[in-house]
């Protein structure tokens, strides 16, 4: 094989600009030139002349160039996906942290196209279970938001229902993320809500429920945002069947106690909310239980919005029930 090949001099000829091969060609190339090699060392074996070693030298080099530009074009791919993926995550954060501050405005407009902004983001595999979360948290807010500024029971019962669905495709995409798991629970705690008239209906969306909290329970008992979720269910659920208010305050407590133990979330993209939510929840129970503790709900109102001073429902709403109660209970006592 190697008597076939031609050796010409043509230094006085001006060769075209070499183009830069693609990875598989340079890698194509290489294997190429290795085969010819092992040609030559065979030949070379029955002959010692200076054309087959300086052939030998030439092909070496050449194929140590290629291999060489195929691991530059390579690696340099890696690092540009890298460097996309790290790009398109800081995006989808930014999104969610302006996500959070609407739902704590109640600002609708401004969750919904968070929740259409969140949509491109779907495509990376990577990210999926986490924007399909935050998509589904945008439309749940929206509906909490909606039950508090009287919006119409159908966008509201619309909202909950692809709520479900982006905590599905969450759970489906990451099966063991249990933060999906808890926006269901509370979808369809409002779902049973509305469908009250409906038993049959509620028993259906109530069966759901308590499937999805024991198996959330049973993986993470202490998540702050699971122990939410799980008092309303306890503030109507009697006490001789394990619930009643002061079960539900008690919760409240336990869940507020450990989450004021955890450290703030650095990854935006993992819910780490609850603190403020567990204070407004206690603000509201103190204030409709039976047995009324207007001090103790207006102290939590307050450091709820210590925490969040723009709560629109706490700020505008929970606060002033409050404050108008004990105007009329001291107005009593006159």
């Amino acid at each position: 094989m190697l008597r076939c090949l031609q050796f010409n001099d043509h230094s006085n000829v001006r060769s075209p600009p070499e183009q830069t091969p693609t990875p598989a060609q340079a890698f194509r190339a290489s294997a190429d030139i290795t085969a010819a090699l092992l040609s030559a060392a065979t030949a070379g074996s029955n002959s010692s002349s200076q054309s087959t070693v300086l052939l030998m030298k030439s092909l070496l080099t050449k194929s140590i160039r290629l291999m060489l530009v195929a691991a530059f074009i390579v690696g340099a791919l890696g690092v540009v996906v890298a460097t996309s993926y790290e790009d398109a995550r800081d995006q989808a954060a930014q999104i969610v942290s302006g996500l959070k501050r609407a739902d704590y405005e109640g600002n609708q407009t401004a969750m919904q196209s968070s929740y259409e902004r969140l949509a491109p983001f779907l495509e990376s595999k990577e990210l999926a279970s986490r924007i399909h979360y935050w998509r589904g948290f945008a439309q749940w807010r929206r509906a909490i938001n909606g039950f508090n500024d009287a919006v119409d029971p159908t966008e509201l019962e619309n909202d909950l229902k692809l709520a479900l669905d982006e905590f599905k495709a969450s759970l489906q995409a990451d099966p063991v993320f249990v933060e999906a798991k808890i926006g269901m629970v509370s979808s369809l705690g409002y779902l049973a809500f509305m469908n009250m008239k409906d038993q049959e209906r509620a028993k259906e969306l109530v069966g759901q429920i308590m499937l999805l909290v024991k198996e959330a329970a049973a993986t993470a008992p202490d998540n702050p945002r699971l122990i939410w979720v799980q008092g309303p269910i306890l503030w109507n659920t009697p006490p001789e069947r394990g619930g009643g208010q002061d079960k539900a305050i008690a919760n409240y407590l336990k869940g507020l106690e450990i989450r004021s133990k955890l450290e703030p979330g650095e990854d935006v993209l993992e819910p780490s909310w609850g603190k403020p939510e567990l204070m407004m929840s206690l603000a509201y129970s103190y204030l409709n239980k039976r047995h009324r503790d207007l001090n103790a709900a207006e102290r939590n109102a307050r450091s709820a919005l210590e925490i969040v001073p723009y709560w629109h429902y706490v700020r505008d709403i929970l606060l002033r029930q409050i404050l108008d109660a004990k105007g009329k209970e001291q107005s009593s006592n006159r």
